[in-house]
């Protein structure tokens, strides 16, 4: 004993139990306890033999991790001989036998064995190589129209010993059937081919597919190119450069186009008094699809508008693009005179003139009256005197 610790050399399986230390001096003693186990056991595996697959060229790991006590020493065998490691074979600091680049050759019973004073156990791992797996998805890529259809084919060579199942892809995502409106189904004849029938073909359905084939031995992609030709998407949104009394400078940006060039532009205005959107002249015309610019042309004068465009390609009209804010065009005079202006049928002293009804765009009028009457009236009082004011009656409608 050395400074108050208990040193034991050669420690021993009688070594183990209860130790008590004693600590006193004149007022009294006091007392701790410490037990010591001796554990010790013979090399034990918590796993049943193995039988591990792996395909050619492939590296292979074998574990060996016994539970014992002392730490017990390692030694494999290969169909009972001696395992040598070697640049290919190796013998890792955790005991694991490391093989590189496996071959047919590697093929065997391999067997670790734990050894220390108290005994030994054996583990023993069978290795199969096999050739490894060849997948292919045809066709590689593919262009089609929005509303077709199209089969994609995996095809599989593998050992005919390994049973294999497939998983289809979408952009690296797993394939589900049930959530994209039967427009996919799953074929397979055989059981080394699978098929994905692809129906009515949406934008949507564009991307990368892939075929994963699976055997226990190893796992393989095989992947596609899906191309869908369809109508452009919507233009950026139009912006209005500039506006006059009968014109707007507009702009706007391409839209995708689907893999199919935009042939033209369709230019559309809505106005508070048209029936929804309409589409107007525009200079140049037409619109062609390299062109990111144009003019509307014979608008109305003071009306407020919104435009938007519509891409147009060899498959069809896409969706058109957001709406431009609402702007007014600038005053003008009327280009309309009224029609049918009349006078007579009034009482002494007075004369009444009538005209037919002028539409609202023409920008005579800006409400109608309820009754909706096509035809107006003022009555003129005193109209021989130069100086009197002209004192409007409404019988029809509102004037301005």
């Amino acid at each position: 004993m050395v400074n108050g610790e208990l040193i034991i050399h050669r420690l021993q399986q009688a070594d183990s139990g209860m130790y008590q230390c004693i600590a006193e001096n004149k007022y009294g003693a006091i007392y701790s306890s410490a037990e010591l186990k001796i554990l010790a056991s013979a090399p034990t595996f918590s796993t049943n033999p193995v039988r591990l697959i792996a395909t050619v060229g492939k590296d292979v790991s074998l574990e060996c991790r016994p539970r014992a006590s002392p730490k017990p020493r390692i030694s494999w065998r290969k169909n009972d001989k001696r395992v040598q490691p070697s640049r290919r074979i190796m013998l890792l600091r955790n005991n694991t036998l490391r093989i590189i680049n496996s071959s047919r050759s590697d093929e065997g019973s391999y067997v670790c064995r734990a050894e220390n004073q108290f005994g030994s156990a054996e583990l023993t791992t069978v290795l199969l190589v096999k050739e490894p797996m060849r997948v292919e998805l045809t066709p590689v890529r593919v262009e089609v129209t929005v509303g077709e259809s199209v089969v994609l084919s995996c095809k599989v060579t593998h050992d005919p010993s390994l049973d294999v199942s497939f998983l289809w892809l979408l952009n690296n995502q797993p394939l589900n059937t049930q959530q994209e409106g039967g427009h996919f189904e799953y074929i397979q004849t055989q059981s080394s081919t699978a098929d994905l029938m692809i129906r009515s073909i949406l934008l949507k359905h564009a991307g990368k597919y892939g075929c994963r084939a699976q055997t226990s031995a190893d796992s393989v992609l095989a992947e596609a190119e899906l191309l869908v030709r369809g109508p452009p998407g919507p233009p950026g949104v139009v912006i209005v450069e500039e506006i006059t009394d009968t014109t707007a400078t507009l702009s706007w940006s391409h839209g995708v186009d689907n893999h199919s060039p935009i042939t033209t532009y369709n230019v559309q205005a809505r106005s508070p008094v048209s029936l929804g959107w309409q589409t107007v002249k525009t200079d140049p015309d037409p619109v062609t699809g390299n062109m990111e610019s144009a003019m509307a042309v014979e608008l109305n004068p003071w009306v407020e508008y919104e435009f938007r465009v519509v891409a147009t390609n060899g498959i069809g009209t896409g969706d058109p693009s957001t709406p431009s804010r609402a702007v007014r065009t600038k005053e003008a005079v009327p280009s309309v005179a009224p029609a049918n202006v009349r006078g007579g049928n009034g009482r002494r002293h007075e004369l009444v003139i009538s005209w037919e009804f002028i539409i609202l765009r023409e920008g005579f009028l800006l409400y109608l009256s309820e009754d909706m009457n096509l035809n107006l009236a003022v009555i003129l009082s005193l109209w021989r005197s130069p100086r009197d004011q002209v004192a409007p009656m409404f019988l029809g409608g509102t004037i301005q």
